[in-house]
């Protein structure tokens, strides 16, 4: 059972920036691939962002493509959502979630195995 901690998040002006982390439990993460999804008010859950296990692939949801960058530290067990050029339509719950099948960086929730809690991000305008 491989558990995740998202921290990072917070209150931020239109065109700030935050970073996102993404701590899992188990030394095994390093072969699991990672997602950034958020959940806004009202709205379904999307896919923010994803890398594999090896940080060789990336994938982004095109509103967010130029302004944010994932990344992963597998010798601390950590991925990054660096976020920059902050949007008020950025503000949501941000959820890491991890994928036994570390070789691709996909952009369905369902093909995640385990999420974390969520993080708070508010962007204001």
């Amino acid at each position: 059972q491989v558990q995740l901690v998202e921290s990072g998040g917070g209150l931020v002006q239109a065109g700030g920036s935050l970073r996102l982390s993404c701590a899992a439990s188990e030394r095994t993460f390093r072969g699991y691939a990672i997602g950034w999804f958020r959940q806004a008010p009202g709205k379904e859950r999307e896919f923010v962002a994803a890398i594999n296990w090896s940080g060789s692939s990336t994938a982004y949801v095109d509103s967010v493509k130029g302004r944010f960058t994932i990344s992963r530290d597998n010798a601390k067990n950590t991925v990054y959502l660096q976020m920059n050029s902050l949007k008020p339509e950025d503000t949501a719950v941000y959820y890491c979630a991890a994928s036994q099948r570390g070789g691709g960086a996909a952009d369905t929730s369902s093909w995640y195995n385990y999420w974390g809690q969520g993080t708070q991000v508010t962007v204001s305008s």
